[in-house]
Order: C-alpha cells, then sequence, then structure tokens
C-alpha cells in the first residue's frame, strides 16, 4: 500500500516549543512550571522528570526536558485547586460525566476528603479521622486478602519501599502494579531467559551500537527524550530500523529544539527503514530472521556453546516453521525478511529496544522471547554496543518493582524482609491487575487502595471495575490530581493528595530527596524545588507511616514515623533488605548522576535455573493472529448465510444465489480487522492533556485510524462514522463507537484507536498465559459504517 505522509515536518522543533509554553499557560503554570523545567533532570539537588523512564546522559546539559515531560510538569505545577470549595460546587455524579481532559485539568488536590453519601459529594476530612476510618475498616476485614493495594509508576522507591512493607505486614502479596499492563512479558521472560528482567544495556551502549532495532515504539510521542540518543548513533553510522504497523511520522526526522541550528531549519535523520509488519506479526518476523540466520550459520556457536542452554530445541522448532506461515504471520515478503536477517548478520553491535507494541499482546511473551532469542543467537548480550533495552514508560515502574511492588515476589525478597524487620511476610501469591479485577467485580475484595495511577480506566473492563468499587467497603486514593477512578465510592471513599515530584519535600527531619530506578537500571537522587501548593499536604512516605501506625499501634517495633520523617532510615532498611543496595545513603551521595545496579547478564553470569542463557521455544502459533482472523471471518460468513436462510424462509424470498453467497463472504472478509490501541501526543497513560495529536493531524479522540487505500476498498471515506464490535473470550459482543475515520500509514486489515477509551472492548480473560498482560495492542474486531439515519436517530 501507498506510504502516505500525515505529518510532512520533522519530530519536535519550533512545534515542540509553541505546545510546551501552549500547555504551561493551559495549566495556568506558566512560572511554577517554567521554573520546574529548570531543575529537571539535573545533578545536585534537581528531579527526575516523571513523563518517562529514559535515562540521563552522564554530559550535563542546562535544560534537559522533553516536550511530554513539559506537559507533565504542567500538570503537577499548576496553581489551580481541586479544594473543598470545587467539591461543594460538583456532585460525584456530575463529576463522573466529566472527561479524562476535564477531571485532569481541575487543578491539584490539596486537603484530605471524604465521601458523602447523603450529598453525593466529597467532603473535607482532618488527617486524624481518615487513618481511623482507614484501620478501622482494614481491621474488620475476615482476612487481609480482602484487601487490594495497587502502585503507579510515579511512586519513587522510598516509599514504594515502605507501602510493599505495610501491605506484607498487614498480611497479603495483593500489590497488583501498572507493570502488570505495560512490561509484564519484558519482566518475566527476561528474567527466564537472562536472569533477569530488565534491560541488559547502559546509555552508552548506543553510542557504540552499529545496528538498532526497535519493536512496537513511538518515541516521538512517548519518551523523546530517546530522539537525541537515536540521532546521535545515527550519526555515528549505527543503521536504525522501526518495526511498526504503524509508520509513526515522528520517527522521519528531528529537530532537536536545543540546537539553535535545528530551529533555524537544519534536521537529524531517524530511521533508515520502517518495517511495516501487521499487528502481531512481530513473533513471526524474528522467526523468519532466526531461521535464515541458524540455516545459514551466521550464529555465534561460541557464545550458543559456552553461554546458553535450549538451543537444538529452538533449532528444531525453526526448522518445522514454513516459510508461507513465516509470511503470513507478519505480512511482508520473505525477500525483506531475509534482507533484515542480513543486517543483523553483519552487525558487530546490535541493540533491540522495544516498547509496549511488542508486550501488550495475547502472545506478549512469544514477542519478548524472540527477541531474546535473536540477540542469543547473535552473542549480543554482555557486550558493549548490544543487548537488550525495554523502554519503559512511567519514571519509576521499574524501580517499584525492585522495592518489592510485586504480586509474586520471590522466596529470597520475602526471607530478606522477614529478616531485616524481624516479621513474618505472607507466602501466598496475591492479585494482579486481572485477577484483582476479577476480584473486585466477584466481590471477593473488600477494600482497595491506591497510591498513584488511575486503576479502573487503566485496566480492561473499566466500566465493570468501576460499578465494582461501588460495593467496597474502604476505597482510598493517594494520588496529586483527581481522576475517574476516584469517581465510584464505596462505603467509605478517601482522596488522600500528596506532594508531587516536583515539589519540596520537608519533614521535621528537614528537606528530604527520594531516589528513582531508570530503565537502564541506574539510582538516581530526584528533589523538587518548588513549594508545596498547600500546606495541608502530606508526602506518600508519611502517609504510609501514619496509616502504618494507626493499623499497627505500638505493637509494630518498625519505626514507621522515623521512615517517613528521614529518608536516610528508609534507605538504611532498603540496604539491608533489597540486594545490589548494599551502602545505598553513601553510593547516592556519592556520584552527580546515581549509580548502576548489578545486572549479572552484563557481566555473562546467569541466574537462570540453568545457569544458563535460556533458548526459549514460542508457545503460540506464529500465525496466531492470521488465524483469529480468518476464523472470525468463517464465522461472520456463516452467521450471514443462515442469516439470511432464514429471512428467506419467513419471508419466502428469492433464495441466495453463488454469487451473492460470494459477494457476502467478501464483504464480511473486509469487515474483519486487527485492531490496535495508541496514546496521543497530548496524553501521558491515562491523563489527557489536550486533543492535540500532532503526528497525527486530529484534534479529537473519538477517531479510528485506517489506511486510505482501505478506505476506498470499502467504498468508504475520511469522516465517515464507524461502529467497533467485538466478541469476547466468553461469546459476549462489546462495542465502541460511533468513531470517526481517519487517515493513517497503517498496515493492511489493521485500524487502530486511543487508549483508553477502547478499554471496554478488552475483557480481564484476553490476555497473555505466563506474563497476564492484557491484549490492549490486538484485538480482532468487526467495523459497521454507522448511517446518516442512525447518527440522527441516536442524537
Amino acid at each position: 500500500m501507498r506510504k502516505i505522509p500525515i505529518y510532512k515536518h520533522p519530530a519536535a522543533g519550533w512545534s515542540a516549543l509553541i505546545s510546551s509554553a501552549r500547555k504551561l499557560m493551559d495549566y495556568q503554570a506558566f512560572l511554577r512550571g517554567s521554573l520546574s523545567v529548570l531543575s529537571s533532570n539535573q545533578p545536585k539537588g534537581g528531579f527526575d522528570c516523571p513523563g518517562c523512564a529514559w535515562p540521563d546522559h552522564k554530559s550535563h546539559k542546562a535544560l534537559d526536558v522533553c516536550e511530554t515531560g513539559i506537559k507533565v510538569l504542567a500538570s503537577e505545577a499548576m496553581s489551580i485547586r481541586t479544594d473543598a470549595k470545587f467539591f461543594a460546587r460538583h456532585t460525584v455524579t456530575e463529576l463522573q460525566g466529566w472527561t479524562g481532559y476535564e477531571l485532569e485539568h481541575s487543578g491539584r488536590l490539596s486537603e484530605p476528603m471524604h465521601y458523602d453519601a447523603a450529598q453525593d459529594r466529597y467532603v473535607p476530612i482532618s488527617w486524624e479521622n481518615a487513618y481511623v476510618r482507614i484501620a478501622e475498616q482494614l481491621k474488620k476485614l475476615d482476612s487481609p486478602d480482602e484487601a487490594m493495594f495497587y502502585t503507579s509508576g510515579r511512586v519513587t522507591n522510598e516509599p514504594a519501599f515502605m507501602y510493599q512493607l505495610l501491605v506484607r505486614c498487614f498480611g497479603t502479596n495483593n500489590l497488583p502494579d501498572c507493570s502488570n499492563m505495560c512490561h509484564e512479558p519484558t519482566s518475566v521472560m527476561l528474567g527466564k531467559q537472562l536472569g533477569l528482567g530488565k534491560a541488559t544495556v547502559i546509555l552508552e551502549d548506543f553510542e557504540q551500537a552499529k545496528l538498532i532495532i526497535m519493536f512496537g515504539q513511538n518515541p516521538a510521542t512517548n519518551h523523546p527524550r530517546m530522539l537525541e540518543m537515536l540521532a546521535h548513533a545515527h550519526k555515528q553510522g549505527c543503521r536504525i530500523l522501526s518495526v511498526n504497523p504503524m509508520r509513526e511520522q515522528g520517527l522521519k526526522a528531528f529537530r532537536n529544539p536545543q540546537k539553535p541550528t535545528h530551529l533555524l531549519g537544519n534536521s537529524d535523520d531517524m530511521v533508515d527503514d520502517v518495517i511495516q509488519i501487521q499487528i502481531g506479526g512481530d513473533a513471526a518476523l524474528l522467526t523468519g530472521m532466526a531461521k535464515w540466520l541458524t540455516k545459514n550459520g551466521k550464529v555465534n556457536s561460541d557464545f550458543i556453546n559456552t553461554h546458553t542452554s535450549g538451543y537444538e530445541a529452538l533449532d528444531t522448532w525453526l526448522r518445522q516453521q514454513s516459510w508461507e506461515d513465516v509470511v503470513r504471520g507478519c505480512g511482508i515478503s520473505k525477500e525483506e525478511i531475509i534482507s533484515i536477517a542480513r543486517l543483523v548478520a553483519e552487525s558487530p553491535g546490535t541493540i533491540c529496544t522495544w516498547g509496549m507494541g511488542i508486550t501488550q499482546h495475547v502472545q506478549g511473551d512469544d514477542n519478548v522471547a524472540m527477541i531474546t532469542n535473536l540477540l542469543l543467537l547473535m552473542g549480543m548480550i554482555g557486550i558493549d554496543g548490544g543487548g537488550a533495552s525495554p523502554v519503559r514508560g512511567h519514571s519509576n515502574v521499574q524501580g517499584d518493582r525492585t522495592m518489592g511492588i510485586h504480586e509474586r515476589p520471590s522466596q529470597s525478597l520475602l526471607d530478606s524482609m522477614e529478616k531485616t524487620f524481624n516479621h513474618p511476610m505472607p507466602q501466598e501469591d496475591g492479585f494482579d491487575v486481572i485477577n484483582g479485577a476479577k476480584a473486585l467485580i466477584e466481590g471477593k475484595i473488600k477494600a482497595f487502595m491506591s497510591m498513584g495511577g488511575n486503576y479502573a480506566v487503566a485496566a480492561p473492563d473499566t466500566s465493570a471495575i468501576q460499578q465494582a468499587l461501588t460495593s467496597n467497603q474502604l476505597n482510598v486514593f493517594v494520588a496529586t490530581k483527581l481522576n475517574e477512578t476516584m469517581l465510584y465510592p464505596g462505603v467509605d471513599n478517601l482522596i488522600l493528595p500528596c506532594v508531587s515530584r516536583t515539589e519540596r519535600l520537608i519533614t521535621t527531619k528537614g528537606e528530604q530527596f527520594a531516589t528513582i530506578e531508570d530503565s537502564m537500571c541506574k539510582i538516581v537522587a530526584t528533589q523538587g524545588r518548588l513549594n508545596p501548593i498547600s500546606k495541608t499536604l502530606k508526602s506518600e512516605a508519611q502517609i504510609v507511616a501514619d496509616i502504618a501506625t494507626h493499623l499497627f499501634g505500638s505493637e509494630s517495633k518498625i519505626p514507621w514515623q522515623a521512615m517517613g520523617a528521614d529518608f536516610d532510615v528508609t534507605r538504611d532498611y532498603i540496604a539491608q533488605a533489597i540486594e545490589g543496595f548494599e551502602d545505598f545513603n553513601q553510593r547516592i551521595r556519592a556520584e552527580d548522576r546515581g549509580f548502576y545496579l548489578y545486572h549479572p547478564a552484563r557481566h555473562r553470569e546467569w541466574h537462570t535455573e540453568s545457569g544458563k542463557a535460556q533458548f526459549e521455544v514460542p508457545k503460540y502459533p506464529i500465525t496466531y493472529v492470521a488465524t483469529q482472523m480468518a476464523e472470525r471471518t468463517s464465522k461472520l460468513v456463516a452467521d450471514s448465510k443462515h442469516a439470511n436462510s432464514l429471512n428467506s424462509d419467513v419471508n419466502d424470498a428469492q433464495s441466495i444465489s453463488i454469487d451473492d453467497s460470494q459477494n457476502q463472504a467478501q464483504s464480511s472478509e473486509q469487515a474483519i480487522w486487527q485492531l490496535t490501541s495508541v496514546r496521543s501526543h497530548d496524553q501521558f497513560n491515562t491523563m489527557i492533556f489536550g486533543f492535540q495529536d500532532r503526528y497525527r493531524q486530529t484534534d479529537r479522540r473519538d477517531v479510528l485510524f485506517m489506511h486510505p487505500d482501505e478506505m476506498r476498498r470499502l467504498g468508504w471515506q475520511k469522516g465517515d462514522t464507524v461502529r467497533v464490535l467485538r466478541q469476547d473470550s466468553k461469546g459476549q459482543q462489546r462495542t465502541l463507537g460511533p468513531l470517526i475515520l481517519t487517515e493513517m500509514d497503517i498496515a493492511a486489515n489493521a485500524v487502530a484507536t486511543y487508549y483508553p477509551e477502547c478499554n471496554d472492548l478488552i475483557d480481564l480473560d484476553t490476555h497473555a498465559p505466563d506474563s497476564r498482560i492484557p491484549s490492549y495492542k490486538s484485538l480482532t474486531v468487526v467495523l459497521e459504517r454507522v448511517s446518516a439515519d442512525e447518527l440522527v436517530a441516536s442524537a
């Protein structure tokens, strides 16, 4: 199909500067926000930008922030307050009708609030009374496992460590977090294959790489600071490929807004080629590459023989895969696949980097496994300029896991925590996001606490989760901003406002700094510089300490209040309990840019079951998505014929001709599509900053992206209204729309729409088997055009 450049200009540049300034003014945060920008990602007293987890470069820049980061900072720095006066003006029922954009712009939460059912409003409550209510309700539970404690990646290391300690001292491992919905296949498969579920590269490896293959990523929108490193690598002679069903225009060229020559018109080339596979075709593409490399003796035999296990099983499986299935599975030709494999064979240093376009599939575990298999075949783990580089979204989602936020903790972590605090730790696995949502809906969860995040909207089956929350005895939200999950109150519903990343954290022990872990295992300090928006705010660590004090009372020997007031005390406990953090306080102060955690695989040490790096054979057929679409097509055709047959019998109409049947089959086949979710340029996770998706040239969110050649094939056109239908895993039909057709350079048989608006299409049983990640990026759907008469009738 044709290449159609929607956005014809380089990424960033003047448009990024103008957009950033507008967003600061839109949030009425120009002064506070500008001060935050100057402190972002700065060593010695600066804070780590919460906009992404991309690492800081060792070289220091006076201004080190991107457009996405500025939008996040503007959101945190806004001076408008969502306070008692705000809630007095708006009932909760009214607020349920607000959009995510309207809630995001309502202001900063500035005082603790409690839901009053009689008024249908949030009303002020003292911190003390809030803690008393929380402790009373938690103590009433028949079992600690009736409570669930969610965590967002915005939480820094110190409060995250205290939070998981609180939950485990309470007696449960019900600690779902946003990792369950983003990079869980990465954590599971890299842990299984390499011994640790984290990146094996550091930032300097990008300066030495000769080939970078990006899978399922859109850095220009989701982590723009990566573009500078990609541009630098490209100038050094590195070849860069993007594997993505969507040809994202932000990757074409890059104008660094911090370079005067770029603002005058120059730009850096970004990727050499876009490999436009079909949705869900990554494992098939990687299989074809590995098949060619092994058959032609292009693999690193010395590395395989010395450092790996399971090669024979993988090689046998690769030989069994036909080229017909490989091509059918990924949607590009054998010749194209071999040409990419040749580049891999010729490269002395290859980095594979990926985002949620790889992980958020039913076969997401297989996708990560095949990327790792490819790197192992070529011996690209444990060398300079090569390795695995998963790119995390939220700024400390990786650090929270390191701190123990995990529903399936390792025995070594539980043993270490028990030894450090002389307190028994629960041994049974807890609920992840999927099981937790099911337990909520089934009434097995009676208390829910969220440390940041927007759980109901981020998870599949949003409406069902929101309704389930209204039956809870207790819902507690520690947050900086109002969101949709807070608007479905149970018996006791509390909002506890906390200090943001950009604000100063001053306790009885003086000003504190916290730490985060970036995507490449580096621990860095973060210290906000703005005065808090309200004197009523508390730090997340202090809130955890206060809840623990009221919940456990004088019986607890853990110094909760000391940990909440003095982060050095917390870090000393982390140093005892978490491997790799020895001498934590000394090390974090010794280096301006922090320190790296030890990664065994970088040194070719394999902490796996076999003691070696492990090849893994995929569990799903490489034609899984194509087969799903074919089966759905066959059923649609059969249903259509059956319906027409019944209609003919009832009305004694003329029987369907062979030609008519063929036309129906063709029409049905054209109606089956593979849907992926995307985030807009004016969005960060579930936070909606605005409606301008600059690189995709749309200013609304109720859209469905489709290639114009496909529209023409169907007799449709840009601006038509369509409805998306999906049959879920239980055979129930789910519907999204009406949506407006919008042009995008996307693969054949593929369409895209915005997350999180599409989440009700996804049921809680459509997920990967081991990592249990929801399939946000690959759903087999039916499209129906909505007629003008229907639109008028619905209006």
